[in-house]
């Protein structure tokens, strides 16, 4: 009587099968603005984060990341009203270090402007919208739309030099195992 055996590559193709996974279940932490830091925009470009932020689909679980000199600048959540107006009084999250990253936790509209006097006024102001499908653990009947979304902020965060989203590493490990696995599997 034979042994059953599952051939090998059977293996690799469930490895790469659950790296791919892996990259579904993570958020994303997109740099504000691409390769330009948060600040206020220029002339040739005056609508650069409205641009931005309607090239990008963002998820619960997401994260952006404001880059920034801290001695000059900051990011500031406010409510609708406020954002339009350029109301700067009494915002609903404040984030001043340089290097401030906003998680998305909660599905709704996201208004985030520049702190300093007269920089929204100059349209260094962001807008995300995050529709309620995304993958969060926790997004029951608390989570409205207007609730805060609250920062990790951390000291310095490496950040990748192209536009994409930083979190790539399980597709290419996919890409990888995807290619060496018919050849290991011999």
């Amino acid at each position: 009587m034979g042994t059953f055996r599952i051939p090998r590559h059977y293996f690799w193709y469930g490895l790469q099968f659950l790296v791919l996974i892996e990259s579904m279940v993570y958020g994303t932490i997109y740099q504000v603005g691409d390769l330009d830091a948060w600040g206020i925009p220029s002339e040739s470009n005056p609508n650069v984060y409205s641009k931005w932020s309607k090239n990008h689909e963002f998820k619960i679980g997401d994260s952006l990341f404001f880059l920034y000199p801290p001695s000059q600048d900051s990011v500031i959540q406010l409510t609708e009203e406020s954002y339009n107006s350029c109301n700067l009084k009494d915002p609903m999250l404040l984030m001043n270090n340089g290097n401030s990253l906003f998680n998305i936790t909660a599905p709704g509209e996201f208004y985030l402007t520049s702190g300093v006097d007269g920089h929204c006024q100059k349209s260094q102001k962001l807008h995300i919208s995050v529709s309620g499908n995304g993958s969060s653990p926790a997004s029951g009947p608390a989570a409205s739309a207007s609730a805060p979304s609250y920062p990790t902020v951390f000291g310095s965060i490496p950040v990748q030099a192209s536009p994409a989203p930083l979190l790539k590493t399980p597709i290419l490990v996919s890409a990888a195992i995807g290619f060496l696995a018919p050849l290991l599997a011999r």
